[in-house]
């Protein structure tokens, strides 16, 4: 590929040479069937006899102030998701949150991806994710309906997504279930920090998130057990170069996975406790109603999220995947690259400064360091897609432009 430069009314020209409800799955079983069950052994940490209270911050007895339903004719559901593609979970979840009647049903949706990096709603890929390193390791980037920080996921994390109506939206109540269930089972004291973040030693093993409307809600939040943690640790970092954005940031935080607390955890068995202390806790209330409170409800079902059981999903699941979707809703941001040109045995600095909106490059110009003096670049890439590669191209044409020329456009633009 070639590149000219041409002065033109003071720009820099670069020329590259060539709804239906359901009640319930189709698929049901019973809770034992689906996966074993813990101990029942008062000797055993997973014992009905634990006292999970002594030790379960936040476990609070108070009931909530909006009981529209009797606690005693809701019901609660286990659905744990065949599908371990990002878009189809991402689709199942919100077509739950768009067309499930959760006012005297509510429902744990319990799921696990291959290797992806989710980004939360108003976020940037570029400044929360390596792009470039998660296309070289075929890890997929995928954006959330909700807001919150980036994630890794990968089979070695469980996802959960607690739904309700919104007037029955709790986030502790959830956060304690899921503290009460590790608890249980491993004899794992956890914690919920000021970020609604579950921690071990101040190291977090999960992050959370929220999607609020009328009349549903769900919070959902992820569960590290035996993820990889040094894929996690390249994927979240971002891609060099400075970003000037306004979209919501990632806290960075130390993480851990539950494996390293306890050898024996695993995500199979972290989906059956965390399963099995949902269904036997009160629907309004940290009340711990075992195992008579765990028949009365309606178990774990295995969901197939195809079109034939959710219709629409499909469509749902289009749209998540779309670039539309995981690049064009990234709010808009600027990209900022130093550069030095060299002719001969003399160099200049200058400052390579791109607008990406909508995922497209807009206005892309350069000046000088200390200097608000802009000179406008004409591509053929303007209006493209914004990524590393483009982005390359353009640097790699402004650098084989001659210094004499970008100081007469910088004159030409006074």
């Amino acid at each position: 590929m070639s590149f000219l430069l041409r002065r033109n009314s003071s720009q820099l020209r670069l020329l590259m040479a060539a709804g239906n409800k359901i009640t319930r799955p189709a698929l049901s079983t019973t809770a034992s069937s689906c996966y074993s069950s813990s101990s029942s052994s008062s000797s055993s940490p997973s014992s009905d006899n634990n006292n999970v209270n002594a030790v379960s911050p936040g476990a609070s007895r108070q009931r909530k102030s909006t009981p529209s339903v009797p606690d005693a004719d809701i019901k609660k559901s286990v659905f744990i998701s065949q599908s371990h593609d990002i878009f189809t979970n991402l689709a199942l979840e919100d077509w739950l949150y768009k067309n499930f009647d959760f006012s005297h049903h509510h429902v744990l949706l319990l799921w696990a991806n291959d290797p992806c990096v989710v980004i939360g709603r108003h976020q940037n890929p570029f400044t929360e994710a390596n792009v470039s390193k998660l296309m070289e390791r075929g890890i997929t980037l995928a954006r959330r309906n909700s807001g919150g920080g980036a994630v890794y996921h990968d089979r070695g994390n469980l996802n959960c997504t607690f739904f309700t109506p919104r007037e029955r939206y709790d986030r502790k109540y959830n956060l304690n279930i899921v503290t009460r269930a590790l608890f249980r089972e491993w004899a794992i004291k956890a914690e919920i920090n000021e970020r609604d973040d579950i921690v071990i030693l101040n190291k977090k093993i999960s992050g959370t998130a929220a999607k609020l409307g009328h009349p549903n809600s769900y919070h959902h939040c992820t569960l590290l057990a035996t993820a990889n943690k040094l894929h996690l640790g390249e994927s979240l970092i971002k891609e060099p170069a400075n970003y000037i954005s306004r979209a919501t940031a990632s806290v960075p935080s130390s993480i851990r996975n539950l494996v390293d607390v306890n050898r024996n955890v695993t995500v199979a068995q972290l989906l059956s406790a965390v399963g099995y202390e949902y269904l036997r806790t009160t629907a309004t209330a940290l009340e711990d109603g075992g195992s008579v409170q765990t028949m009365q409800q309606r178990g774990f079902q295995l969901i197939n999220p195809t079109e034939k059981w959710f219709p629409g999903i499909e469509e749902l699941r289009a749209n998540y995947s779309s670039w539309d979707w995981v690049i064009g809703k990234t709010p808009k941001f600027t990209v900022e690259k130093d550069l030095e040109l060299k002719e001969d045995q003399h160099g200049m600095k200058i400052k390579l400064s791109v607008d990406v909106e909508a995922g497209l490059m807009k206005d892309i110009c350069i000046q000088l360091p200390q200097s608000e003096q802009r000179v406008p670049v004409v591509t053929p890439l303007q209006g493209k897609a914004y990524n590393e590669q483009n982005l390359n191209g353009i640097v790699a044409a402004l650098k084989l432009v001659s210094t004499s020329n970008v100081k007469q456009a910088m004159n030409g633009s006074v």
